[in-house]
């Protein structure tokens, strides 16, 4: 481990090295896989050693690999010090045992700890519990360091992320940013957001920011990378992934994004399918408006909030006729809108029936099993490429994800083999999956 040992940090030695050296160290660890490797084999030759000093060194060390149930129950045999209940409060929080971990981070305190860095770290741990009201209560505690510590304004940004408030989310990533250049924290989601809201050369610029350094950020590198493919600019995202698995040459996700980037550089982009698949969006979403119907249907119209062609696809002619106003002479009208379209009444219901009927169990399952199905797709935390796949092919719950088959998905542009698998996996933690023909 060239790059710690350069830097004079080891773990195991007689002193603990200080806390921003143990953070030194972490880094260099993760930052190649040949790193991780030799330091997981310095620790379990170290694991066997007894005491209370071996068991603090031994707990981070197993934290720092991830290893964190274990460092949890080995730190806890740790002597008192802030370091040991700020590892085991790290380590419990990992685990989501969220109270405990707030109990070890508050006896930090006692032993000498930060208070401003254990308060955001507390914040943290209850923005990561969902308990968003506690998270908020203490970072008003931390208001003093407003404009000093980019920490405090990063803590806040994440807290405002997941609460949906994106814009003053953004806004605290950047002055994080103005107070640290290069805290890598705020960076990656400032950067993260922008390629959410369709600003890409933002995002670009914020991920080149990171991955411009030494250190080797694989999240950002293949963020970039995908930014850089649907661009067409292949040789560039090419870079990226070859810098991921440099230092990672076994990193699953990076092995399959390589032959995904290799297959698009030579990928067949059928233009008038596509133009063909856009016109049947477009047609869809064409407002009821647009036609020239009578007042009555309009005004039924209106009232039943249906407003374009596509909502009339999820509505029965039964549905329509039992609506006050709205007869024979309004259905005929409006069905001739739609033939004139290739499209008639209850067409997407009849889809939904279609499944909903193969999985019949009773009604308690149809109605837990319809709650599944109808959640939507952002529950699955995708990446960034399967995300803009599915908001291309405008699918939005999980149960309109269902009826795609692989085909499908991988026929979407820059759509490749790791995207499927990664939205397969996803699935399979809901007890679903893809289509399949027969």
């Amino acid at each position: 481990m060239e790059s710690t040992t350069e830097k004079g940090i080891d773990l195991f030695s007689d002193e603990l090295p200080s806390l921003g050296e143990i953070k030194k160290l972490s880094e260099a660890v993760h930052s190649s896989e040949r790193n991780l490797i030799a330091f997981s084999e310095r620790l379990e030759g170290n694991l066997s050693q007894g005491g209370t000093k071996a068991a603090l060194a031994q707990g981070i060390g197993l934290f720092i690999v991830g290893r964190d149930a274990e460092a949890a129950a080995r730190l806890a045999k740790a002597k008192d010090c802030k370091e040991k209940y700020l590892y085991l409060g790290y380590a419990l929080r990992r685990i989501k045992e969220f109270e405990k971990a707030i109990e070890s981070l508050d006896k930090s305190l006692e032993h000498g700890a930060d208070a401003l860095s254990v308060n955001l770290e507390k914040a943290a741990t209850y923005r990561e519990a969902g308990d968003s009201k506690s998270a908020r209560k203490r970072l008003d505690g931390c208001r003093n360091f407003e404009n000093v510590s980019a920490e405090y304004h990063y803590q806040l940004g994440r807290l405002e992320e997941s609460e949906g408030l994106y814009e003053e989310a953004m806004e605290n990533y950047r002055r994080a940013l103005k107070l640290s250049g290069s805290h890598q924290g705020a960076l990656f989601h400032l950067a993260y957001r922008c390629d959410l809201s369709g600003d890409e050369e933002s995002a670009m610029e914020y991920y080149e920011q990171i991955t411009s350094g030494s250190s080797v950020y694989v999240n950002a590198l293949l963020n970039l990378a995908v930014l850089y493919e649907d661009k067409g600019e292949y040789i560039k995202a090419s870079e990226c992934v070859d810098k991921v698995l440099e230092h990672h040459p076994n990193h699953s996700r990076a092995i399959l994004f390589k032959k995904d980037i290799e297959s698009a550089k030579t990928m067949f982009y059928d233009e008038e399918k596509e133009k063909k698949k856009d016109l049947r969006s477009q047609i869809l979403d064409t407002p009821i408006s647009d036609f020239e119907l009578s007042v009555r249907s309009r005004n039924c119209f209106k009232k039943m909030n249906i407003g374009t062609l596509g909502d009339l696809m999820n509505i029965t002619e039964a549905e329509l006729l039992s609506y006050k106003n709205f007869g024979e002479t309004s259905l005929r009208e409006i069905k001739v809108v739609l033939e004139s379209k290739g499209l008639r009444l209850g067409m997407a219901l009849e889809e939904k029936e279609s499944v909903e009927g193969e999985g019949e169990e009773g009604d308690d399952g149809v109605d837990e099993a319809q709650e599944i199905l109808n959640q939507p797709v952002e529950e699955l935390n995708l990446s960034v490429r399967a995300r803009k796949c599915l908001q291309k092919l405008s699918i939005r719950t999980l149960g309109e994800l269902t009826k795609k088959t692989e085909a499908e998905l991988l026929g979407c542009k820059n759509f490749g083999v790791t995207s499927l698998n990664e939205i397969k996996k996803a699935l399979e933690g809901y007890g679903l999956e893809l289509r399949t023909l027969e």
